[in-house]
């Protein structure tokens, strides 16, 4: 009956399997782009192969096509990852074998199969993705799986798709209240919910920095972290947001010292005297790709407040650090002050370390800063009138800030061009890291100490929810200069040729930096805020459902009243919610299906069979245990037969009894059935004649003996 075609030639084990793999090709859809060109071409044509099969009611593949096709797919996985372990390895395994398992679908039991592969591949997109889109496209899809799953368990008729899907989604509503307890009490353990977040994003800050890698951090539109000030906000000219300090140079690549170094640790001797009045923020960082945390400049004091499991960060200098990369997102409260910063002894030996120039690299650039330097005017002159006079150069070199400076050519011998030369005597375009490291370079070249610094620069307030969303095409280089009497010094010779660049806050939807401009104002209003609210929402989102972890467990349950709360309190909770949430459905489900009331008719044979018990007549083996009836109609005759005699009044009342009897069987299976109200009359009838046989059995003469009542 199941396989009976509808009007349009679809018959329902081809409709409930075209419905299975389109749920299975919506639960694979988002790893498009993650998994192997080949592995995604291999499940679509598996998937669609079965489509097609189901569409046309065609035979299966043989066995040995399949056993071919797994094969080939293991031998793939590991030629590409070298490995069938591992997070890569496992979903690109598990896609392919979801696919190749479609192809011998053709019972309930396979379609139970591939509809848990389907429940699995749910999971593995939370491995990369467990923002909200992801999350509201993964229960539409555990939706459509439910709904497979109700459906093989109801194998006869066609039931409509809207009416199952109705019964699956009730299913998944009333399952939701007791995943919320759990997902509020159940204690988070370790590997289990460190997971990556928001598509796995990293800020692609480094401890080492060749020219272009920031260029190409300014192409990445992804949020790096979100700010909230207490109070007024800093001006956007003083956004910088420090990260990495870079301080040695070979000529192509620009390195942090080692974490070691007595430069990187060695207490300062004391902040430096600031009367203005502090910004107190709170930062939430997206997953880093290194241990320094890119802070606000001028951060005296940060702590962490989430998650609580992290060691508080240590200030190294002006960076803070926290020894390690943190794998998931954390929120930082700090304080910043505008002219903080650590100082030095002006004649310490240290400072040589920011001079330091590597030997046959950026000659030009350093033979044309000691000319510079040699100049009357700057020959006497202090610090700041060499960083005026190189800036200067930079306002009115014909200098230019783009995205794309060009590609170097090699020359006759196949060697490339000195990168700093290039750009600073020749080319004179480049973006923030060309201008910070050729700074670094001349103010080395002219005595005095410099180093790169990176991190980012600007924020834009998000209307929504007030927050200063920074993102990765943020990502800035400057320089810091060793000023006598000052310490270290900001210096941004971006500033120089781009000012806007660090004077205003980019607006929502801008195009890329260096970019020609017309696109920036082509997004409507409504794009921008439709943009700003998911902005909101998903940062709502990574710290109240992503962000729940198990210090704001304990929070929830000293708010509750709990003094010490610890795991075991969790544990309890959890238990008690599944047990009062077990109950409560065994409760719903006595309510929802009650026992059945019996019928009119039902009802009628339960008291006939309880009045002839009582008057000493029981079913024989086997038969129900309320006979119809003619059934009882023949018992009563039968206990007239040997061995002992009846009575003519037993007999009238037997005889009468049975046919009352039978003219209730007739009476049922007849046209017309009796009614209730009917019925009830016959009870009444039939309890008396039983009762009448009743009598006439005890008062009849036993067998062979006097006459005597029993």
């Amino acid at each position: 009956m199941s396989a009976l075609p509808s009007r349009s030639g679809l018959t329902r084990e081809g409709r409930d399997t075209l419905w299975l793999l389109a749920v299975l090709a919506l639960t694979i859809a988002p790893h498009v782009g993650r998994l192997p060109v080949w592995c995604l071409a291999g499940t679509a044509g598996a998937i669609g192969w079965r489509a097609w099969i189901a569409w046309r009611d065609a035979a299966l593949p043989p066995r040995w096509v399949l056993l071919l096709a797994l094969a080939i797919s293991v031998g793939a996985t590991l030629l590409t990852f070298q490995s069938l372990l591992g997070r890569a390895a496992g979903v690109t395994l598990v896609t392919l074998l979801a696919g190749l398992k479609t192809l011998e679908l053709r019972a309930r039991r396979d379609a139970f199969v591939v509809t848990s592969l389907g429940f699995f591949l749910i999971l593995t997109q939370f491995l990369h993705d467990q923002g909200p889109l992801n999350a509201l496209l993964m229960t539409v899809a555990l939706l459509g799986l439910l709904t497979s799953l109700v459906l093989a368990q109801r194998p006869l008729g066609r039931p409509p798709l809207r009416e199952v899907m109705g019964e699956a989604g009730r299913a998944l509503l009333w399952g939701l209240p007791l995943a919320v307890v759990l997902y509020l009490f159940f204690p988070r353990f370790g590997p289990l919910w460190s997971l990556p977040n928001d598509a796995g994003a990293r800020t692609g800050l480094s401890e080492q920095m060749e020219l272009g890698h920031v260029a190409e951090l300014a192409q990445d539109d992804t949020i790096a972290m979100r700010v909230r000030f207490e109070g007024e906000p800093p001006p956007p000219r003083a956004l910088y947001f420090r990260g990495p300090v870079l301080d040695l140079f070979d000529g192509q690549t620009w390195r942090s010292l080692p974490s070691e170094a007595p430069q990187r640790w060695r207490p300062s001797m004391g902040p430096a005297a600031d009367a203005r009045a502090a910004w107190t923020y709170s930062i939430t960082l997206e997953a880093l790709s290194l241990p320094t945390l890119p802070l606000l400049e001028g951060t005296a004091n940060a702590r962490i407040t989430s998650p609580a499991t992290l060691p508080q960060p240590r200030r190294l200098g002006m960076e803070w650090s926290l020894g390690r990369a943190p794998k998931d997102r954390i929120t930082v409260a700090a304080q910043a002050r505008p002219a903080w910063r650590p100082l030095l002894d002006d004649d310490d030996p240290m400072l040589r370390t920011w001079l330091a120039l590597p030997a046959g690299h950026a000659s030009q650039t350093v033979a044309w800063a000691q000319a510079l330097r040699g100049r009357p005017e700057l020959q006497q002159a202090g610090v700041p009138a060499r960083v005026q006079a190189v800036l200067r150069h930079i306002r009115t070199g014909g200098y230019s800030y783009t995205l794309a400076p060009g590609v170097d050519e090699p020359d006759a011998a196949g060697r490339l061009p000195d990168p700093v030369d290039t750009f600073w005597l020749n080319r004179r375009a480049g973006f923030c890291e060309h201008f910070a490291a050729a700074f670094v370079v001349v103010m080395r070249a002219m005595d005095v100490p410099a180093r790169v610094v990176t991190g980012f620069q600007g924020a834009e307030r998000n209307p929504v929810d007030g927050l200063y969303e920074v993102r990765n095409r943020d990502a800035h280089a400057w320089a810091e200069i060793w000023w006598p009497g000052r310490g270290w010094t900001r210096v941004d010779p971006t500033a120089a040729v781009a000012p806007d660049r660090v004077e205003r806050p980019r607006r929502l939807l801008n195009t890329p930096v260096g970019q020609a401009g017309p696109l920036a104002t082509m997004a409507p209003d409504w794009v921008r805020q439709a943009r700003a609210a998911m902005d909101a929402a998903r940062h709502r989102w990574n710290m109240w459902v992503q962000g729940y972890d198990r210090q704001k467990q304990f929070d929830l349950l000293k708010n509750a009243g709990w003094d010490a709360p610890d795991s075991t309190d969790l544990l309890r909770l959890a238990g008690l919610a599944l047990a009062v949430g077990s109950l409560a459905g065994v409760a719903w489900i006595l309510w929802q299906h009650p026992t059945r009331r019996a019928s009119a008719w039902q009802h009628t044979l339960q008291q006939l069979a309880s009045n002839l018990a009582r008057a000493g007549l029981h079913p024989p083996a086997g038969s129900p245990a309320a006979p119809s009836p003619l059934t009882w109609a023949s018992l009563v005759e039968a206990t007239l037969q040997a061995p002992r005699q009846a009575s003519e009044s037993e007999r009238a009342a037997a005889g009468a009894l049975a046919e009352r009897l039978r003219a209730l069987d007739a009476s049922h299976y007849g046209a017309t059935p009796q009614r209730p109200a009917r019925l009830r009359l016959e009870q009444r009838a039939l309890r008396r004649l039983i009762r009448q046989w009743r009598d006439s059995r005890r008062n009849a003469p036993r067998h062979g003996g006097t006459g005597a009542p029993r």
